[in-house]
């Protein structure tokens, strides 16, 4: 999106919501963008949860005792549950839970609405008409491919979606014509770059991250363990209860896999049950799913 409205010789801002979520990799490649390019500087914009945060803190207080929470996970709570700063584990602090696909309020809570707040409301206000891209393409999921190419609101917002028709060929062949290299992260078998991980990443995609990355992993599990502390029901775990199989679908008294579970069930073979060979071998230097080892 940045190189594309660099191509049109207009100025634009460009905005990244910052979700606290991405690999180290990614905010380098952002950073580095502006300098590669002669482009403009790109504003970063962050969600805070410090208000909403200290206010559930003071409803625990008030409401979980009567609701039979022992005091000691009350305490335990209540000592846990303060801002950290990185928005994507604040937001799962707020809600006692992690986003899932039936309830995917994290690109709303840390992407559009920080956007929105921050950047274009302003505009908006001051009398300005806004014309606003976003990057997403069609071939990245069914909601995506059902969204439209331009859309307008009463306030003066108009959206606009330049790449949702794009495939991945046309989103290398935009980096190859401005001479910059993709985000690495793509060369290391990732199929998206987004969050590390996504809830939604397939059991090839978590294999290939917990090889390369071990560190996003343990750094899900401790958020695992501080969600679980802070939640009413003391249970929360990164993925789904569906993302693997076994007893715990559908049976309220067994626990959800937590993401070393996960991590092992994506070292297995078709099943579930036994190791895979692909799980005993150290993925290759370079592992592009688009071809750009080649």
């Amino acid at each position: 999106m940045y190189l594309l409205a660099l191509g049109r010789g207009k100025d634009f801002l460009p905005v990244f919501a910052d979700t606290g979520h991405e690999h180290q990799l990614t905010y380098d490649f952002i950073r580095e963008l502006p300098r590669l390019t002669g482009g403009p500087k790109i504003r970063w914009v962050k969600a805070d949860f410090t208000g909403a945060i200290a206010r559930k803190r003071k409803f625990i207080a008030k409401n979980w005792p009567g609701d039979g929470v022992p005091e000691d996970r009350i305490a335990r709570a209540l000592a846990l549950l303060h801002p950290s700063g990185i928005p994507f584990l604040d937001l799962c602090l707020l809600k006692g839970r992690f986003p899932s696909t039936m309830a995917r309020f994290c690109s709303q809570e840390l992407k559009h609405f920080p956007v929105y707040l921050q950047v274009i409301a302003p505009f908006l206000e001051a009398g300005h008409r806004v014309m606003s891209w976003q990057g997403v393409r069609a071939e990245e999921s069914p909601r995506r491919a059902a969204l439209p190419v331009r859309e307008k609101t009463e306030e003066g917002l108009s959206t606009i979606r330049p790449i949702l028709k794009w495939s991945w060929e046309d989103v290398f062949a935009i980096h190859r014509k401005h001479g910059i290299e993709p985000n690495p992260l793509y060369r290391l078998g990732c199929s998206r770059v987004g969050c590390m991980p996504c809830i939604h990443a397939r059991k090839d995609e978590i294999r290939n991250i917990a090889h390369r990355f071990p560190d996003e992993i343990d750094r899900v599990s401790e958020w695992e363990r501080l969600v679980t502390e802070t939640c009413k029901r003391g249970l929360s775990s990164f993925f789904s209860h569906d993302k693997v199989p076994g007893d715990h679908q559908g049976r309220a008294g067994i626990p959800m896999p937590d993401i070393r579970e996960v991590v092992e069930w994506s070292r297995t073979a078709r099943g579930g049950k036994q190791f895979g060979f692909a799980s005993m071998m150290e993925p290759a230097q370079c592992s592009s799913l688009y071809g750009l080892c080649e």
